[in-house]
């Protein structure tokens, strides 16, 4: 996608469809044809040297309108009274005339061009009476205030399709530059739940695999039967990330249309997720305080992470083996509190035992950073850190609509 900035804008002013060496020589030809045309009314020709210069001087004053265009105007203007003295009313300045009035509207907002034409229109009139001999009504004086309206109304209709044009290019880049952000933050989101689920299918499973391989190898010349346990459930584990790898890749793959979501846990598996990690030898103690049917959706599946992340620490960096799980559901929220013995020396005040895994620890805890975010995705909060002789992963989800609607990623879509 080609981004704005690589693009070159275009100047505020249009560029011209012709060159503008040939609308000068345009308006020249016309300025010098009108003042020696042989028109039929008296007074239109030049008569005199100094009158021939008067009138034609416009055409020499035109082709700098485009940089002081009220200039030039109330130049124009001051020739067109300057013929009036000498005897004729010069139409080649007064056309003129028009062409700068014109300038003037097509770079000038509005307001100021309506002040600018009429000053014009009655200075062309009060000055062409003056060689009419005062007939106010006589057509020729007429015509010319007509000319210099037109004009005016000409450049004003210039300048709004300019206006025009910029403000619907000015959308059409701004609504690029809405769909580059957007495109941007889908990428970022789906990168995010991307490292979440393969945080939360893969990283658990993993642990239950590590911890069962420690408890086959400390078991299989004292206790084989429990070293074949422990082998049993390392296969099952590993079919489970297999399955989950390749539910996860198919996902990738898929477009969002072909996109199917996947039954997603909640905490009415809390007694399988237990087991799991019994099977591993972690005594797990739980407690649950209210119903958990209005516990559904988005707020469900986090609070099953919470439980999940709880364990999966307790289990890795936990002392003692044991961990305790306390779920409490009210009517408007529920709290989820996972607690485990640590080491003497990581409880200490001042000793940081927030990191979920060895490796997770030097890469900076990524399995606790998705947590944070899944709860935040559904307007709860969450607190980590040491209690006396222990370690506590605690959060408090809202429930009800405020809760959100569930994601894949157990965020709110």
């Amino acid at each position: 996608m080609t981004t704005m900035e690589g693009r070159r804008r275009e100047p505020a002013y249009p560029r011209p469809r012709v060159p503008w060496w040939l609308g000068d020589a345009l308006a020249a030809a016309l300025v010098v044809g009108a003042a020696f045309a042989p028109f039929p009314v008296p007074g239109f020709r030049p008569t005199g040297g100094l009158a021939v210069a008067v009138v034609v001087a416009p055409a020499l004053l035109l082709p700098l309108r485009r940089r002081r265009p009220i200039p030039v105007l109330a130049a124009v203007v001051g020739l067109f009274g300057l013929a009036a003295l000498l005897g004729t009313l010069a139409p080649g300045v007064v056309l003129a005339t028009g062409i700068a009035v014109f300038a003037v509207a097509a770079r000038t907002p509005r307001r100021r061009t309506l002040v600018v034409t009429a000053a014009t229109a009655l200075a062309v009139v009060l000055l062409g009476l003056a060689a009419v001999g005062g007939r106010f009504f006589d057509v020729p004086v007429v015509q010319f205030a007509l000319l210099i309206s037109f004009g005016a109304a000409a450049g004003d209709a210039s300048r709004s399709r300019r206006e025009y044009i910029e403000a619907v290019t000015e959308r059409a880049e701004r609504a690029e530059r809405t769909r580059e952000a957007e495109a941007s933050r889908r990428v970022a989101e789906e990168r995010l739940r991307i490292a979440r689920d393969l945080h939360d299918v893969v990283a658990h499973q993993i642990s239950v695999i590590s911890l069962n391989a420690g408890v086959a190898s400390s078991a299989i010349e004292t206790r084989p039967e429990k070293a074949v346990t422990a082998l049993a459930t390392i296969r099952r584990a590993s079919r489970t990330v297999l399955g989950e790898i390749g539910d996860l890749l198919e996902v990738l793959r898929a477009g969002d249309a072909e996109r199917t979501p996947s039954p997603q846990p909640g905490l009415a598996r809390l007694d399988e997720l237990v087991a799991g990690f019994a099977d591993a030898g972690l005594v797990v103690t739980t407690r649950v305080e209210g119903p958990l049917a209005p516990l559904t959706g988005a707020a469900d599946l986090v609070a099953y992470r919470v439980v999940q992340e709880g364990l999966t620490n307790a289990g890795k960096h936990g002392a003692g083996d044991r961990a305790h799980v306390l779920v409490a559901v009210t009517e408007d929220e529920v709290s989820v509190v996972v607690t485990n013995p640590v080491p003497v020396a990581r409880a200490e005040p001042g000793v940081a035992s927030d990191s979920d895994s060895d490796f997770e620890a030097v890469r900076g805890g990524h399995g606790l950073l998705g947590l944070r975010e899944r709860v935040a995705s559904v307007r709860g909060v969450v607190e980590t850190g040491p209690t006396p002789g222990g370690f506590r992963l605690a959060a408090v989800l809202p429930l009800g609509r405020e809760a959100g609607t569930p994601g894949r990623d157990g965020g709110v879509s």
